[in-house]
C-alpha cells in the first residue's frame, strides 16, 4: 500500500510540474490600460497648457515625447514634441497619427494640435 501511495503522489509531481497558473487576464489587458492611462494623462496635461509656457516646463510636466522635431524656418527654430493621445489601431506601436503635437517657436510653446503644426508650414 505504501509504495502504491509513493507511486502515486512521484507520478502526480511529474505532471503537475508543468502546470501555470494564470490569474488576472493575459498581460494584453494590462498593456491595454497602460495605454489608455497614458493616453489620458497626456490628453489632460495638454488640456492645462498655456501658450508662452517653455519647453523645459513642459518636458517636466509631460515626461519624453513619442517623436520629437526640430528645424529652422526665417522665424526662428521650431521643435515639435508628439505625444500620443489617441488610439487609431490596436496594434502597439504609436505613429504620428495618435499623437498631438504641441509646437514650440524659440523655446516657448506657440500652440498645439493638427492646426498649430500646420500653421508652421
Amino acid at each position: 500500500m505504501k509504495t502504491v501511495l509513493l507511486s502515486v503522489a512521484l507520478a502526480s509531481s511529474v505532471l503537475l510540474s508543468g502546470c501555470v497558473v494564470s490569474v488576472g487576464g493575459g498581460s494584453d489587458s494590462h498593456y491595454g490600460a497602460d495605454w489608455e492611462d497614458r493616453e489620458f494623462n497626456n490628453r489632460k496635461h495638454i488640456a492645462n497648457l498655456e501658450t508662452g509656457t517653455s519647453y523645459e516646463s513642459v518636458l517636466r510636466k509631460m515626461g519624453v515625447a513619442d517623436f520629437n522635431e526640430l528645424f529652422e524656418k526665417q522665424d526662428g527654430t521650431y521643435r515639435v514634441l508628439y505625444y500620443r493621445t489617441q488610439k487609431t489601431m490596436g496594434d502597439g506601436i504609436t505613429t504620428k497619427d495618435e499623437c498631438t503635437p504641441l509646437v514650440f517657436r524659440n523655446g516657448n510653446l506657440v500652440g498645439w494640435g493638427d492646426s498649430a503644426y500646420s500653421l508652421m508650414h
